[in-house]
């Protein structure tokens, strides 16, 4: 790539993260700051109706909250018994995350040999995992480049423009990708976690490009045994499609990138050959005077440079400004 073209795509990159930022902060701040009003009316409420409690007081208890979430106890059901969260769904989803770099945040260790561990673990997962969603792509891609192929045939039988067929083939291969693992999980997640529709697909689309902010988090609520393996397995499916989808449109893009080079080779040639006949041709004709048509010196003249450069052309040469013979 070129230093004005990584250039270029390093400045538009950059415009668009200011523009994100902009759109963002306008689209955020006033939520922030009406919860911030909130919580503080919320402290005020409670200090007055509890006049024994100081705002010192309060302000450990606030503490203990923030430590507890932070430990990842989820402070919104606390039961009278402890229960875990790292049981063997939850803790499988969570090693889940480590290898696929989604890494919700939800749930992460605390103590220092858990993180130690997290670290190696991670080192070696992370690349096991990629030999493992490389492998799951490639026999995916095998499996859509047949289908495509299939569907390819049915349209090229109807004599259908090849490129219209590659086109109507990528757009239904996307969309029957998309309704397999966007539309029919967006539907499973807002019926078991009782999320709505735009928080449901807002999670499948955070999760399958690896962002996973870890705002929303599948729990299965009930049967969460087996619930989060099958989420685990889905994610896995889900990149491995869409790591296919984009070597397919890939490949694509390099043939397209070929013709269209090929294509802009031959235009050059043929612009070449064209310039070259025009420089020919103006060698044997010129656009005359009009005055000068009644001259027959001139035409006598015209007609003479005229048979000269046939003999020319037919093999002689000249010398001294006298076409001679050429030597056999």
């Amino acid at each position: 790539m070129r230093c004005t073209t990584l250039l270029a795509l390093l400045t538009g990159v950059m415009l668009y993260l200011v523009m994100g930022a902009l759109v963002f902060r306008t689209l955020e701040f006033p939520e922030e700051e009406s919860a911030f009003e909130k919580l503080r009316n919320t402290k005020n409420t409670f200090l007055n109706n509890n006049s024994c409690v100081t705002e010192d007081d309060f302000k450990e208890l606030v503490k203990g909250v923030v430590s507890a979430v932070e430990a990842g106890l989820d402070v919104n059901n606390l039961p009278a018994n402890f229960t875990s969260r790292w049981d063997l769904a939850s803790a499988f989803f969570f090693c889940g995350t480590i290898i696929t770099t989604i890494g919700f945040g939800n749930l992460s260790p605390r103590t220092w040999y858990g993180q130690l561990f997290c670290v190696c673990y991670a080192l070696v997962g992370i690349p096991m995992f990629g030999i493992l969603l490389a492998g799951v792509s490639d026999h995916m891609g095998t499996v859509l480049r047949r289908a495509v192929s299939k569907i390819e045939t049915l349209f090229l039988k109807r004599k259908v423009r090849p490129t219209t067929v590659r086109v109507i083939s990528a757009v239904l291969s996307i969309l029957i990708g998309c309704l397999i693992f966007l539309a029919v999980p967006t539907v499973v997640f807002q019926k078991v976690e009782k999320w709505s529709f735009l928080e449901s697909l807002y999670f499948v689309v955070i999760t399958l490009t690896t962002v996973g902010f870890g705002d929303y988090v599948p729990g299965g609520r009930d049967g969460g045994l087996f619930f989060k393996p099958l989420v685990w397995f889905w994610i896995v499916f889900g990149l491995a499609y869409f790591a296919s989808i984009l070597t397919m449109i890939g490949n694509w893009l390099r043939v397209l990138s070929k013709r269209t080079r090929a294509e802009m080779e031959e235009l050059r040639a043929h612009a070449t050959d064209w310039t070259q006949n025009i420089q020919n041709m103006s060698m044997d004709f010129r656009i005359p005077n009009p005055l000068e048509f009644n001259d027959p010196f001139l035409l006598q003249r015209r007609r003479w440079k005229r048979s000269e450069r046939r003999r020319i052309r037919r093999g002689g040469r000249w010398s001294a400004g006298v076409p001679v013979p050429r030597r056999i």
